[in-house]
């Protein structure tokens, strides 16, 4: 007779080790794809970093990776035999460059990175010192595929919350106007933010204690070793060096007779016509690309034909369309009303 406790403790380590081997959904598996995607993860920040210095005109050191990234040496030279294997970087001399594979795949992490920097900004609402984490985390599982719907549904905006540019489709960045540090901006010249760094993070915490944000015109008041003073006309800011360092600004634009022209839509009068100049740089996520699926794009004609008896939202016609839109939204259409014959 066959003792029940010795087929109980068959079937028992029969079942451990289905759940061990299986090819996919055992131990051993879920071990192996974890130790995998985290060896990824580790190859796209090394990618991400070698790319960023590239963009200085400068290459990448295993000491500077190593101690940016916080890859042990021995770590990291496996890493690097992985990458040279795959065809994603190459040694100059004591350095390391990206090859043309690496250059791609790097503006594709880079590209992820900002386009759920937006999202979790625009759509999430997720607050600002808390996005570049999560966007960190995010950019590693996200298809190639996925990042092109990505941006699209957020209406292929150019620049993440930070102001920093994002790569399209193709790995072209925008073209624009390089900001300059404030610390490096002449005194009493105003000027526009059009980036802030958010690291090192207890800087960028404090930019954005103050209240300073993107497209906020600023002057330098006074600079002293210790402290900057700011003012935007209404409101006084004082920063440290190191962190004033961390704005960019560029010059205003110069004013010019088209654009003393260009009103905000939700000013147009009944029945009067105006062309679309452009959306408001504000306005990004979904609310951009429900604008451009609208036909709210630069060149259309647009006017008001029926207002709702509560003032909102008020009903425009553009390409022949009825649409409706509230008195926020029609505040970021910049139109130029047109002579009516």
């Amino acid at each position: 007779m066959v003792d029940p406790i010795l087929i109980l403790v068959s079937v028992m380590l029969l079942g451990f080790a289905v759940l061990v081997l299986l090819p996919r959904q055992g131990l051993l598996a879920r071990l192996k794809a974890a130790k995998e995607a985290a060896q990824r993860e580790k190859i796209e920040d090394i990618l991400k970093f070698m790319l960023d210095r590239q963009q200085e005109g400068r290459f990448a050191s295993t000491e500077s990776l190593a101690g940016v990234l916080g890859i042990r040496s021995k770590e990291l030279l496996k890493l690097r035999v992985v990458m040279e294997a795959q065809g994603l970087v190459r040694t100059e001399g004591n350095a390391l460059a990206l090859t043309p594979a690496g250059e791609q795949l790097a503006l594709q992490i880079v590209r992820a990175h900002r386009l759920w920097e937006r999202y979790l900004a625009t759509e999430a609402r997720l607050p600002l010192e808390k996005v570049h984490r999560e966007a960190h985390r995010l950019e590693h599982r996200i298809s190639v595929v996925q990042v092109n719907e990505l941006d699209a549904a957020l209406g292929y905006p150019q620049h993440d919350p930070h102001g920093d540019p994002i790569p399209n489709q193709s790995g072209e960045f925008p073209s624009e106007q390089m900001g300059k540090p404030l610390t490096a901006w002449p005194q009493g010249i105003p000027g526009r933010v059009v980036h802030l760094e958010d690291e090192p993070t207890l800087a960028y915490e404090q930019i954005l204690a103050e209240g300073l944000k993107l497209g906020q015109n600023l002057r330098v008041l006074e600079v002293t070793p210790e402290r900057y003073v700011l003012t935007d006309g209404e409101n006084e800011y004082r920063l440290a060096p190191a962190v004033a360092a961390n704005i960019f600004l560029v010059p205003l634009p110069e004013p010019s007779d088209m654009a003393k022209d260009v009103i905000p839509l939700v000013a147009l009068k009944d029945g009067q016509q105006a062309e679309i100049v452009n959306i408001d740089e504000a306005c990004q996520g979904f609310t951009r690309r429900r604008f451009l699926d609208l036909g709210l794009t630069p060149g259309a004609v647009i006017s008001p034909e029926l207002t709702n008896f509560f003032g909102d939202p008020r009903a425009y016609r553009v390409r022949g369309v009825l649409i409706a839109l509230r008195q926020d939204q029609a505040g970021m259409v910049q139109v130029r009303p047109v002579q009516q014959q």
